[in-house]
């Protein structure tokens, strides 16, 4: 098998005759703020225009280019879909004109002329409608695992599927927390020390439960290329910088311990089967190693070729002062109204006020009353949520009527958020549905979430784990993590390493989101129950 890396997320797989294109990422995303890291754009795009297969791991725009989709791939390319509760993937992909599809159900294999293939997803209320997904590729001899930036809570499936002989995985930031945060410096530098190393530990954990021969690290980071938000790439392996390069983790890797870890950035070709690894990179050793020896000039070279795509993703500046605001505060109202009328225990689950501030007036989104409105004076003391960004980007979001605000307008890192209270994972997952079918899916979800909270987990917290002197849930409150493998105790804490939230064991409250407790009481206390297996946290 030959595995090329087209950068970022992307991989060419040849095995067996047939070819499997994953993942393709060319063009600035999220309003020019994103770009792939290392550059990717002197490869010969014509290998990748006709692949046998096509596979889209989820519709980030950092895995789903539709413009080089679109521009550079036979549409006649069968479509590999993961097994999504909402086919808004394969809508989009007939948008662009493909329409072979394979259908597949998460974690089973399906055989295909002359590969086998499984891809598991996971799908959750945080992951909105859509979710993540991984695929596993098989020719009979070699077997790899694509787990992009997938975090799957259950490894059930890809046990089943294993041994791998490579595993490609995420192990770097793709969130803008805590940069944004209107906090002060101290406390953000010391919040993304804590969140790299989560990542980190994330990552390793993967590799050990998965157990394969090889292990390659990409995915992430992006480039940051606008002047304005360059301060976001690590320049100079900054343990308080998420963005941690692929150099850099395999650094991290040698230090505990793991030593099966390969470089690859564009254009690189990995030939693995059972008895042979190599990697043949399309550069020199010099030349390779001066991207990440001094980033900052890589960067400010690669700044230099792309500055024009940076400018044409951005939308004009809103210039006229006598625009009335009203008029896009009601054009908003008129898209966002009708989708909280459908959606109560969304509504409910949203809290507070969400304010929009574009500088020149602010925008309330009020899930009480149900209302979109013009702000007031006071509602950004009183706002739940609050985030500052430009008003073009408002206006742009209502004219092209985004529906995942998520993957436009957050992970662009162009705005500042601040917050009262503690972080509120629904409003996210609110602002990544703004259809009415993705609406309605997660009202669905939210009520079965809020009908198992007030049955009790089902009548109890079901199985339980022995965390020191006390017996938790062995799922996480949050999505359902298995606490037994991502549960982490220090200091009367236990973090799960999945998603970072943190539970006092003492008390069960969660120190890091509302709405969320932990089951929790001391040994000596407890019913007679049999821990899970004896299993303590990691």
């Amino acid at each position: 098998m030959r595995i090329v890396m087209t950068g970022h997320a992307g991989l060419y797989i040849e095995a067996n005759g047939r070819t499997v294109l994953c993942d393709p990422w060319f063009n600035a995303a999220y309003f020019g703020s994103w770009f792939p890291f290392p550059d990717n754009a002197s490869l010969d795009l014509d290998v990748l225009r006709s692949p046998d297969y096509l596979y889209v791991s989820h519709l980030h725009k950092d895995h789903f280019d539709a413009r080089f989709l679109a521009e550079h791939v036979d549409k006649h390319t069968t479509v590999l879909l993961p097994d999504f509760p909402i086919d808004d993937l394969r809508r989009a992909m007939e948008e662009l004109g493909f329409h072979r599809f394979v259908e597949t159900q998460s974690g089973r294999p399906v055989e295909l002329d002359g590969l086998r293939v499984a891809i598991a997803t996971s799908t959750s209320v945080a992951d909105g409608p859509i979710g993540d997904s991984a695929l596993v590729v098989d020719d009979g001899v070699t077997r790899i695992l694509d787990q992009n930036d997938c975090h799957p809570r259950e490894l059930g499936p890809f046990r089943a599927l294993a041994p791998f002989d490579v595993h490609f995985l995420q192990y770097s930031g793709a969130i803008w927390y805590p940069m944004v945060y209107r906090w002060s410096d101290e406390e953000k530098t010391a919040l993304s020390r804590e969140k790299r190393e989560r990542q980190a530990q994330r990552a390793l954990h993967y590799i050990q439960a998965i157990g394969a021969a090889h292990v390659v690290p990409f995915a992430g980071p992006p480039a940051f290329l606008d002047e304005d938000l360059f301060s976001l790439n690590d320049l100079d392996d900054d343990p308080a910088n998420i963005f941690q390069d692929q150099m850099s983790f395999l650094w991290w890797l040698a230090e505990h311990d793991v030593s099966h870890g390969y470089l690859a950035v564009p254009g690189s070709a990995i030939d693995v089967d059972p008895e042979r690894f190599e990697v043949t990179h399309p550069m020199g050793s010099e030349e390779l190693d001066a991207i990440f020896r001094d980033k900052r000039a890589y960067l400010g070279a690669y700044r230099e070729r792309r500055q024009h795509e940076i400018a044409a993703a951005l939308p004009p500046p809103v210039t006229d002062p006598a625009a009335d605001p009203d008029e896009l505060v009601a054009e908003l109202a008129s898209w966002i109204e009708p989708l909280l009328a459908q959606a109560p225990t969304v509504r409910q689950a949203l809290g507070g006020p969400i304010l929009l501030d574009v500088g020149r007036f602010g925008v309330v989104i009020d899930p009480s009353a149900g209302r979109v409105r013009r702000a007031g004076p006071k509602d950004e003391t009183t706002a739940g949520h609050s985030f500052f960004f430009d008003e073009a980007l408002l206006v742009s979001l209502i004219d092209r009527h985004v529906d995942d605000w998520v993957n436009e307008l957050f992970l662009s890192c162009r705005f500042e958020a601040d917050r009262r209270g503690e972080y509120n994972e629904n409003v996210f997952s609110f602002f990544k549905c703004l259809t009415p079918r993705r609406m309605e899916y997660l009202e669905v979800s939210l009520e079965l979430v809020a009908r198992s909270a007030a049955a009790g987990n089902g009548g109890g917290p079901g199985e339980l784990l022995r965390c020191g002197d006390y017996l938790v849930q062995r799922r996480c409150p949050h999505l359902g993590a298995d606490l037994s493998r991502f549960g982490h105790v220090e200091d009367g804490v236990l973090t799960c390493a999945l998603h970072g939230n943190r539970y006092d064991l003492r008390t069960g409250r969660c120190l890091s989101a509302e709405g969320l407790d932990l089951f929790t009481v001391p040994v000596d206390a407890a019913d007679p129950v049999d821990p899970v297996d004896g299993a303590e946290p990691m």
